[in-house]
Protein backbone atom coordinates (compact mmCIF):
# COMPACT_ATOMS: atom_id res chain seq x y z
CA UNK A 1 0.00 0.00 0.00
CA UNK A 2 1.22 3.21 -1.22
CA UNK A 3 2.46 5.77 1.91
CA UNK A 4 1.55 9.46 1.19
CA UNK A 5 3.48 11.75 3.53
CA UNK A 6 3.02 15.54 3.92
CA UNK A 7 5.73 17.53 5.90
CA UNK A 8 5.20 21.28 7.67
CA UNK A 9 8.00 23.82 7.47
CA UNK A 10 8.64 27.02 8.31
CA UNK A 11 11.38 28.13 5.35
CA UNK A 12 13.22 26.13 2.57
CA UNK A 13 16.18 25.33 5.20
CA UNK A 14 13.44 23.92 7.19
CA UNK A 15 12.26 22.15 4.74
CA UNK A 16 14.98 20.36 3.06
CA UNK A 17 16.56 19.16 6.50
CA UNK A 18 13.11 17.66 7.42
CA UNK A 19 12.21 15.70 4.17
CA UNK A 20 15.93 14.24 4.48
CA UNK A 21 15.46 12.79 7.39
CA UNK A 22 11.77 11.70 6.65
CA UNK A 23 13.53 10.02 3.55
CA UNK A 24 16.39 7.94 5.93
CA UNK A 25 12.67 7.12 8.02
CA UNK A 26 10.48 6.63 5.34
CA UNK A 27 12.19 6.20 1.76
CA UNK A 28 11.26 3.25 0.09
CA UNK A 29 14.58 1.23 -0.87
CA UNK A 30 14.66 0.07 -4.37
CA UNK A 31 17.32 -0.23 -7.32
CA UNK A 32 16.84 1.94 -10.06
CA UNK A 33 15.86 -0.14 -13.53
CA UNK A 34 15.48 3.15 -16.28
CA UNK A 35 16.63 6.84 -16.18
CA UNK A 36 19.47 8.60 -14.41
CA UNK A 37 21.70 6.91 -12.13
CA UNK A 38 20.34 3.41 -13.75
CA UNK A 39 21.62 0.25 -11.72
CA UNK A 40 21.92 2.51 -8.62
CA UNK A 41 19.96 2.11 -4.97
CA UNK A 42 18.09 5.18 -3.36
CA UNK A 43 15.52 5.90 -0.86
CA UNK A 44 12.45 7.25 -2.15
CA UNK A 45 8.82 8.70 -1.06
CA UNK A 46 5.43 6.88 -2.55
CA UNK A 47 4.49 10.14 -2.61
CA UNK A 48 5.19 13.33 -0.92
CA UNK A 49 3.87 16.87 -0.09
CA UNK A 50 5.73 19.73 1.83
CA UNK A 51 3.93 22.86 2.89
CA UNK A 52 6.31 25.84 3.20
CA UNK A 53 4.97 28.49 5.36
CA UNK A 54 7.65 31.20 5.23
CA UNK A 55 9.41 30.64 1.98
CA UNK A 56 11.21 33.59 1.38
CA UNK A 57 12.61 33.54 5.02
CA UNK A 58 16.80 33.85 4.51
CA UNK A 59 18.86 31.97 3.72
CA UNK A 60 17.32 30.23 0.80
CA UNK A 61 19.42 27.91 0.91
CA UNK A 62 20.48 24.90 3.51
CA UNK A 63 23.58 25.86 5.08
CA UNK A 64 25.08 22.65 6.62
CA UNK A 65 27.16 22.75 10.01
CA UNK A 66 30.56 23.50 9.09
CA UNK A 67 31.63 20.83 12.11
CA UNK A 68 30.11 17.99 10.16
CA UNK A 69 32.80 18.31 7.03
CA UNK A 70 30.46 18.16 4.59
CA UNK A 71 29.64 21.03 2.15
CA UNK A 72 26.76 22.53 1.32
CA UNK A 73 24.34 20.75 -0.79
CA UNK A 74 24.42 24.16 -2.87
CA UNK A 75 26.79 26.42 -3.60
CA UNK A 76 25.59 30.44 -2.34
CA UNK A 77 26.41 31.53 -5.83
CA UNK A 78 24.63 28.84 -7.62
CA UNK A 79 21.52 30.45 -7.77
CA UNK A 80 23.03 33.75 -10.08
CA UNK A 81 23.85 30.75 -13.01
CA UNK A 82 20.41 28.51 -12.03
CA UNK A 83 17.70 31.25 -12.23
CA UNK A 84 17.83 32.24 -15.87
CA UNK A 85 17.53 29.09 -16.67
CA UNK A 86 14.00 29.30 -15.06
CA UNK A 87 12.49 32.76 -15.85
CA UNK A 88 14.35 32.83 -19.38
CA UNK A 89 14.42 31.35 -22.68
CA UNK A 90 18.06 30.99 -22.40
CA UNK A 91 19.26 27.23 -24.08
CA UNK A 92 23.11 25.89 -24.65
CA UNK A 93 23.98 24.14 -27.35
CA UNK A 94 23.62 20.25 -26.63
CA UNK A 95 20.07 20.82 -24.48
CA UNK A 96 16.52 19.41 -25.18
CA UNK A 97 15.40 21.73 -22.79
CA UNK A 98 15.24 24.15 -19.90
CA UNK A 99 12.38 24.62 -17.84
CA UNK A 100 12.69 28.83 -18.73
CA UNK A 101 12.47 27.95 -22.04
CA UNK A 102 9.55 25.87 -21.46
CA UNK A 103 7.78 28.37 -19.29
CA UNK A 104 9.23 31.39 -20.81
CA UNK A 105 9.94 30.66 -24.35
CA UNK A 106 7.11 27.81 -25.51
CA UNK A 107 7.14 27.60 -29.50
CA UNK A 108 3.47 27.81 -31.15
CA UNK A 109 4.71 26.64 -34.46
CA UNK A 110 2.51 29.40 -35.31
CA UNK A 111 3.91 31.35 -38.58
CA UNK A 112 3.83 35.39 -39.20
CA UNK A 113 1.21 34.51 -42.24
CA UNK A 114 -0.80 32.62 -39.47
CA UNK A 115 -1.03 35.34 -36.99
CA UNK A 116 -4.79 37.05 -37.85
CA UNK A 117 -5.93 33.10 -38.19
CA UNK A 118 -4.87 32.25 -34.40
CA UNK A 119 -6.20 35.83 -33.08
CA UNK A 120 -9.52 34.18 -34.60
CA UNK A 121 -9.32 31.06 -32.66
CA UNK A 122 -7.64 31.55 -29.64
CA UNK A 123 -10.36 31.40 -26.70
CA UNK A 124 -8.42 34.01 -24.14
CA UNK A 125 -8.73 37.74 -24.61
CA UNK A 126 -7.48 39.24 -27.89
CA UNK A 127 -5.70 41.99 -26.89
CA UNK A 128 -2.78 39.89 -24.98
CA UNK A 129 -2.27 38.81 -28.27
CA UNK A 130 -0.54 42.30 -29.06
CA UNK A 131 1.90 42.15 -26.01
CA UNK A 132 5.21 41.42 -27.20
CA UNK A 133 6.22 40.41 -23.24
CA UNK A 134 3.57 37.23 -23.91
CA UNK A 135 3.82 36.47 -27.65
CA UNK A 136 7.02 36.94 -28.59
CA UNK A 137 7.45 37.00 -32.13
CA UNK A 138 10.86 34.85 -33.59
CA UNK A 139 11.85 34.57 -36.62
CA UNK A 140 10.23 31.20 -36.97
CA UNK A 141 6.97 32.50 -35.67
CA UNK A 142 6.03 32.97 -32.42
CA UNK A 143 6.80 31.90 -28.34
CA UNK A 144 4.47 31.67 -25.45
CA UNK A 145 5.69 33.51 -22.03
CA UNK A 146 3.62 31.58 -19.42
CA UNK A 147 4.80 33.79 -16.71
CA UNK A 148 4.18 36.70 -18.00
CA UNK A 149 0.40 35.48 -19.68
CA UNK A 150 -0.04 34.52 -15.96
CA UNK A 151 1.06 38.04 -14.68
CA UNK A 152 -1.17 39.90 -17.16
CA UNK A 153 -4.30 37.87 -16.32
CA UNK A 154 -3.90 38.07 -12.34
CA UNK A 155 -3.54 42.04 -12.83
CA UNK A 156 -6.42 42.35 -15.44
CA UNK A 157 -8.81 39.28 -15.20
CA UNK A 158 -8.86 39.26 -11.46
CA UNK A 159 -7.74 36.65 -8.80
CA UNK A 160 -10.07 33.75 -8.30
CA UNK A 161 -9.45 31.52 -11.51
CA UNK A 162 -7.92 28.39 -11.96
CA UNK A 163 -6.39 28.41 -14.78
CA UNK A 164 -3.21 30.19 -14.24
CA UNK A 165 -0.83 26.97 -14.48
CA UNK A 166 3.04 27.14 -15.59
CA UNK A 167 3.07 23.76 -17.79
CA UNK A 168 6.45 22.41 -18.36
CA UNK A 169 5.57 18.96 -19.24
CA UNK A 170 4.45 17.60 -22.49
CA UNK A 171 3.40 14.31 -24.26
CA UNK A 172 6.34 14.32 -26.31
CA UNK A 173 8.59 14.14 -23.32
CA UNK A 174 7.82 10.77 -23.06
CA UNK A 175 10.69 10.11 -26.07
CA UNK A 176 13.35 11.53 -24.24
CA UNK A 177 15.96 10.37 -22.51
CA UNK A 178 15.52 12.47 -19.60
CA UNK A 179 12.41 14.21 -19.58
CA UNK A 180 11.79 16.75 -17.45
CA UNK A 181 11.38 16.26 -13.86
CA UNK A 182 9.46 19.82 -13.04
CA UNK A 183 5.94 19.06 -14.24
CA UNK A 184 3.99 22.32 -13.98
CA UNK A 185 4.04 25.24 -11.40
CA UNK A 186 0.72 25.42 -10.50
CA UNK A 187 -0.77 28.94 -8.83
CA UNK A 188 -3.17 30.43 -6.50
CA UNK A 189 -3.79 34.29 -4.79
CA UNK A 190 -5.69 33.70 -1.66
CA UNK A 191 -5.92 36.51 0.79
CA UNK A 192 -4.04 39.10 -1.19
CA UNK A 193 -0.59 36.46 -1.47
CA UNK A 194 0.42 34.64 -4.43
CA UNK A 195 0.59 31.15 -3.96
CA UNK A 196 3.35 28.30 -5.79
CA UNK A 197 2.29 24.90 -5.98
CA UNK A 198 5.08 22.66 -8.04
CA UNK A 199 5.20 19.35 -8.78
CA UNK A 200 7.89 16.95 -9.80
CA UNK A 201 7.64 13.76 -10.91
CA UNK A 202 11.15 13.30 -9.95
CA UNK A 203 13.19 15.13 -7.74
CA UNK A 204 16.94 14.79 -6.31
CA UNK A 205 15.99 15.93 -2.32
CA UNK A 206 19.82 16.58 -1.63
CA UNK A 207 20.92 18.74 -4.49
CA UNK A 208 18.05 19.41 -6.74
CA UNK A 209 15.17 19.72 -4.57
CA UNK A 210 16.81 22.61 -2.31
CA UNK A 211 18.00 25.02 -5.67
CA UNK A 212 14.73 24.73 -7.20
CA UNK A 213 12.81 25.22 -4.14
CA UNK A 214 15.36 28.53 -4.25
CA UNK A 215 15.07 29.29 -7.68
CA UNK A 216 10.84 29.04 -7.44
CA UNK A 217 10.71 31.07 -4.65
CA UNK A 218 12.44 34.26 -6.39
CA UNK A 219 10.12 33.79 -9.63
CA UNK A 220 7.71 33.98 -7.30
CA UNK A 221 8.92 37.09 -5.56
CA UNK A 222 9.09 38.50 -8.80
CA UNK A 223 5.80 37.39 -10.02
CA UNK A 224 3.96 38.25 -6.84
CA UNK A 225 5.76 42.63 -7.15
CA UNK A 226 4.75 42.39 -10.74
CA UNK A 227 1.07 41.75 -9.71
CA UNK A 228 0.43 43.49 -7.02
CA UNK A 229 0.33 41.20 -4.24
CA UNK A 230 2.50 40.21 -1.33
CA UNK A 231 4.22 36.89 -1.88
CA UNK A 232 2.43 33.69 -0.74
CA UNK A 233 3.68 30.09 0.23
CA UNK A 234 4.66 27.14 -1.29
CA UNK A 235 3.45 23.76 -1.29
CA UNK A 236 5.23 21.27 -3.39
CA UNK A 237 4.63 18.20 -3.98
CA UNK A 238 6.00 14.60 -5.97
CA UNK A 239 5.78 11.01 -6.27
CA UNK A 240 9.53 10.85 -7.09
CA UNK A 241 11.58 12.39 -4.08
CA UNK A 242 14.75 10.65 -3.82
CA UNK A 243 18.26 10.34 -2.33
CA UNK A 244 20.92 8.09 -3.92
CA UNK A 245 23.02 5.96 -1.69
CA UNK A 246 26.00 8.10 -1.78
CA UNK A 247 24.06 10.62 0.25
CA UNK A 248 23.35 8.28 2.64
CA UNK A 249 25.92 7.98 4.83
CA UNK A 250 25.79 12.24 4.82
CA UNK A 251 22.37 11.78 5.91
CA UNK A 252 22.41 10.07 8.53
CA UNK A 253 25.37 12.34 9.71
CA UNK A 254 22.97 14.93 9.64
CA UNK A 255 20.73 13.22 12.01
CA UNK A 256 23.62 12.17 14.08
CA UNK A 257 24.06 9.12 13.17
CA UNK A 258 26.76 6.58 11.80
CA UNK A 259 26.16 4.85 8.94
CA UNK A 260 26.29 1.73 10.79
CA UNK A 261 23.72 2.65 12.72
CA UNK A 262 21.53 3.21 9.54
CA UNK A 263 22.57 -0.14 8.09
CA UNK A 264 21.10 -1.85 11.55
CA UNK A 265 18.29 0.02 11.51
CA UNK A 266 18.47 1.53 14.82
Amino acid sequence: MLEPIHIRATNLSDAWFQTLYRCVERGQSFIIDRGSFEGQKRLEFDYISIHITHPAALPLLPQVNPALGFPNPVEDDYLDDYLPYLMTGEEKDGESYTYGQRICSCPLHVLPDDYKRMKDILIQDKDIWEDRKILVKTEDGFCLNQMELMIWTYKNKGHRNNQMILQVGQPTDMTLIDPPCLRHIDTRIQDGKLHFFPYFRSWDLYGGFPANLAAIEMMKQYCAEAIGVDNGEIIASSKGLHIYDYVFEIAEALRGRTIEEFSKGK
